[in-house]
């Protein structure tokens, strides 16, 4: 009933700014046309890109084989005439695996699933943010007692939810699963990508998008042989016999077999409508489990952190993940991070943003290329078996500042790390003051603190920022002017939140507290000492004030000591 290769499911945008649902041949022959999939939350877009889109590209295409080759196609701005045909030729091909409702081979599904039971559950089990079994989102109306239903277009986009970020909740068990245990299977991991902290770099066109996440050496058949698998790599939708309910566990044969992995079996319930086919039930049980951590030869989308000394039976390089709530230019030291030989153990970038700079560098990509960085990741709480949290950001990234030793990379670190360095000065001004009065420290996951207001005001300006040194990477006195301007607006919005907290002081921190023998805290010494860092941290807008006349950084015999 419904075709994933030429039916209009995936909700896109044209260039020209209107929207309308695609199929999956328009998505990827007009690729050049389109400026991207108009899929939200990002956790669905990811899904998306990763379980259907880029295994197909990589499957009808091929991976360049240089980065001149890579250039080209980027040049090129869109398929010429052999790649359409070639798509054309691989989507005919296997257009029989992308029927949604096939009763042989429903796409990711698995024909004819029945729990042991013979039960069925609501479709909104596919949807982290409804209401359904033990997953109850805080202020919602919704229960699981409400009917609720899709369309065929939407459940085979939450379909490939499920697939990616499904909860390790226990599993009603399939009836001819042979490894489920009184009807039900335990141990489920969540899916392949709520183990990662997903990145996934972004162009001007969803042509350009495909290239970015379209690794030169990504040696799909050396991944394999690596992995121990034996067998060629490939999408799931070309297995020699479809899938069953029975699951494994086994390691991934390659980078397509990690993009499509079916970690859940899974079967939707069409029911006719006097709206149309509609999707109201789902039967999910367990599916195929990674045998081994995700290496970066096969995993692309996630940064990394090395140790060059891992525990025992552990890899030297474990996927990061993101943190609910935080901005993503907080985590730019681990999205930057090109693994140098003298960084030692920390974080690792992505290998497609490692990429992205070795292409600047040689002048395959331009240096002032408005690259953009979508990161997304869940958090899951209570045994990983219901979701708490969600991270998703997008992010203008300078190309330039992955370029190893590059003026503008040095710039971004150091933007990023001065936002970091006032919050700490603020909550360091906070802190003083409640000694002083008498009161211990906030901890640090407790409480509003005010570098979390700080922090809020300074993203659209940090965006700005960044945004302006993507378009003047090459001019160095407009991006040093930028650096000024940047600290200037920190300063302000500094004292904006610290003006505040001297303000809500207790009258009796101007005379202090004495804290043992030889120290003594009070709010004359806290501001002093704030207004210390703050120079420290800001040393351009510091100089320019000097310049100008206005030391409003005030107290120039302060020397920022501990309160005595």
């Amino acid at each position: 009933m419904v075709n994933l290769v030429d039916d209009a499911w995936l909700p896109a945008q044209w260039k020209g700014g209107g929207r309308e649902r695609v199929s999956l041949r328009v998505a990827l022959t007009r690729a050049g046309e389109l400026r991207g999939l108009a899929i939200e939350p990002p956790t669905l877009l990811s899904a998306v890109m990763r379980h259907v889109l880029l295994p197909v590209w990589f499957s009808a295409l091929g991976q360049p084989s240089s980065r001149a080759e890579w250039r080209d196609r980027f040049e090129r701005g869109g398929l010429d005439a052999q790649q359409g045909q070639l798509l054309d030729l691989y989507l005919d091909t296997w257009r029989s695996s992308f029927d949604l409702f096939s009763p042989e081979r429903p796409f990711a599904q698995v024909a004819g699933l029945e729990t042991s039971a013979g039960e069925t559950k609501p479709v909104s089990l596919l949807v982290p943010s409804v209401a359904t079994g033990n997953n109850v989102p805080m202020f919602t109306s919704f229960t699981e007692a409400h009917a609720y239903e899709m369309t065929p277009e939407d459940a085979a986009l939450w379909l490939l939810h499920a697939q990616c970020w499904d909860t390790a909740a226990i599993k009603t068990g399939a009836k001819d699963d042979e490894q489920a245990k009184k009807g039900k299977t335990t141990g489920n991991p969540t899916g392949p990508l709520g183990q990662l902290g997903v990145i996934l770099p972004e162009g001007r066109t969803l042509y350009e998008t495909l290239l970015l996440n379209t690794l030169v050496s990504w040696d799909a058949k050396a991944a394999g042989n690596a992995a121990g698998v034996g067998r060629e790599d490939y999408p799931q939708w070309q297995s020699p016999e479809p899938h069953t309910s029975s699951w494994r566990k086994r390691p991934a044969a390659g980078p397509l077999d990690t993009l499509t992995w079916q970690s859940r079996r899974i079967r939707l319930v069409p029911e006719d409508t006097a709206d149309g086919v509609r999707v109201r039930r789902v039967v999910v049980c367990a599916g195929d489990r990674l045998a081994a951590r995700p290496e970066p030869a096969c995993e692309p989308h996630t940064a990394w952190n090395y140790s060059a000394k891992p525990k025992k039976g552990e890899t030297p390089m474990k996927p990061r993940r993101h943190r609910p709530g935080e901005h993503a230019w907080r985590g730019l030291a681990a999205l930057l991070a090109l693994g140098r030989e003298e960084d030692g153990d920390g974080p690792r970038t992505s290998e497609l943003l490692q990429q992205v700079g070795d292409l600047q560098s040689e002048g395959c990509l331009p240096e002032a290329y408005p690259l953009q960085v979508l990161t997304c990741g869940l958090e899951y709480g209570n045994m990983s078996a219901v979701v708490e949290d969600a991270a998703g950001d997008r992010l203008p990234v300078p190309t330039a500042a992955l370029v190893s030793d590059s003026r503008v990379r040095h710039l971004v670190l150091e933007a990023a790390e001065q936002a970091e360095g006032v919050t700490r000065a603020l909550n360091g001004l906070s802190a003083d003051l409640r000694r002083a009065q008498g009161a211990e420290p906030l901890p640090w996951d407790k409480g509003q603190r005010p570098g979390m207001t700080f922090l809020q005001a300074v993203d659209l300006p940090m965006r700005r920022l960044l945004l302006g040194m993507q378009k003047d990477a090459d001019d160095e006195d407009r991006i040093e002017a930028g650096m000024g301007a940047w600290e200037e607006i920190l300063h302000r919005l500094a004292w904006d939140t610290a003006r505040s907290v001297l303000a809500s002081a207790s009258p009796t921190t101007f005379a202090g507290r004495k804290a043992g023998e030889s120290k003594t805290y009070r709010a004359a010494d806290a501001e002093r000492i704030f207004r210390k860092r703050l120079r420290d941290i800001l040393y351009r807008a510091a100089d320019a004030r000097m310049d100008d006349g206005h030391d409003t950084y005030g107290d120039d015999d302060a020397e920022g000591e501990e309160p005595s």
